[in-house]
């Protein structure tokens, strides 16, 4: 039993539980090969990719941990398992950049943004959050360095964690503003509504795990471990394991297998240009978003402001050049007369628009 006294000797401030690590990598395991045979089986390496690799960085992050809590005052062992561990969830959450991007390919004329924008401006700045990470969270964890290198440290783990919490806010931003418009729009079928309700389940998950990291990490950066401190004083955050347990372990690892059983692929097509019509139920495989702008312009003006101002829309409107599965209104007329005279595009039946999924 916990007693929140400081174990001499150990990094940890406590003596590591011995038993959690081993059950936590075995968790971590099993989510990982079945993150990895999902990917196979809907061959959506491209989309989810990062699931299987999210996982296993918390598979070697506890193990390092288990050899920690028989070798608590193992400097290396202790820097190792708080980097890997550190940096497992903002993998994860790149991943859910990759969902939310196809979910709005798969509906595009209801996208906020350019679909393809959500990877280059999310997942530019998750790299950079990765960086600053395992940079931070090395220099912290290495006591042995001097005083300017660990103030460094601190304040890379803090940009880190602040930027993090700013990015989830925005990117859950994005997906709300287009989930309303779904709405207005009275085109919300059931795999789109599952797919959404899972990303925001797969982020809140992550940014309450990524809320207790800024606090625990902001009531303990300002202080100076040497002999004159009184370890009674530490907040209990630092002195007792079990906060980690609830608010780092079961969290992500809940997480993980949550995206496990409701794989995203499930839910949306493999092929980004194969995009939702208008009546909700009839895919169709089209032309899909082509943005013709330099990489570095769409990374730098995502939304196309420049372009708005000038009276250019970066959307091509793609899904009007077709009359399969168009919204007609009462008369007649409507949205079935903008068609623009092309070819029709391939059809693509599949059951899970009309409320009937799929199982794995």
């Amino acid at each position: 039993m916990e007693d929140g006294k400081y174990v001499p000797g150990s990094l940890w401030f406590y003596a590591p539980n011995k038993g959690a690590p081993v059950v936590w990598a075995f968790l971590f395991s099993v989510s990982m090969v079945w993150h990895a045979y999902q990917c196979i089986h809907y061959k959506c390496w491209k989309v989810t990719g990062f699931l299987p690799w999210s996982a296993l960085l918390f598979v070697v992050g506890y193990i390092l941990r288990e050899i920690g809590a028989y070798n608590y005052d193992n400097i290396n062992i202790f820097i190792s398992s708080l980097v890997f561990i550190y940096a497992a969830p903002p993998i994860y959450e790149l991943a859910n950049y990759f969902i939310l991007s196809r979910i709005l390919y798969y509906v595009p004329y209801n996208s906020p943004i350019h679909p393809g924008r959500v990877l280059t401006t999310f997942g530019a700045i998750s790299s950079v959050i990765e960086a600053l990470n395992a940079n931070g969270a090395a220099y912290v964890a290495n006591t042995s360095l001097n005083e300017r290198k660990q103030n460094i440290g601190k304040s890379l783990l803090k940009s880190a964690l602040v930027l993090q919490l700013v990015v989830l806010s925005l990117f859950i931003l994005l997906a709300a503003t287009f989930h309303r418009r779904c709405i207005k729009s009275k085109l919300i079928p059931s795999n789109l509504k599952a797919v959404l309700w899972t990303l925001y389940a797969s982020s809140f998950l992550i940014g309450s795990r990524t809320i207790f990291r800024t606090v625990e990490y902001f009531t303990t950066a300002n202080l100076h471990f040497d002999k004159h401190l009184d370890p009674s004083t530490l907040s209990p955050v630092l002195r007792y394991e079990w906060f980690f347990w609830v608010f780092e372990g079961m969290l992500m690892v809940i997480n993980s297998f949550l995206l496990n059983a409701r794989h995203p692929m499930r839910f949306l097509p493999r092929d980004n240009k194969i995009y939702l019509a208008e009546d909700g139920v009839t895919e169709i495989h089209g032309e899909g978003y082509e943005d013709q702008r330099k990489w570095w312009v769409t990374f730098l003006d995502p939304f196309d402001v420049i372009g708005m101002a000038k009276g250019r829309n970066m959307k091509s409107r793609f899904w009007e050049t077709h009359t399969e599965g168009r919204a007609v209104a009462a008369d007649g007329s409507g949205s079935e007369s903008k068609g623009e005279g092309r070819p029709a595009h391939d059809i693509v039946d599949v059951e899970r628009n009309a409320g009937r999924l799929g199982s794995d």
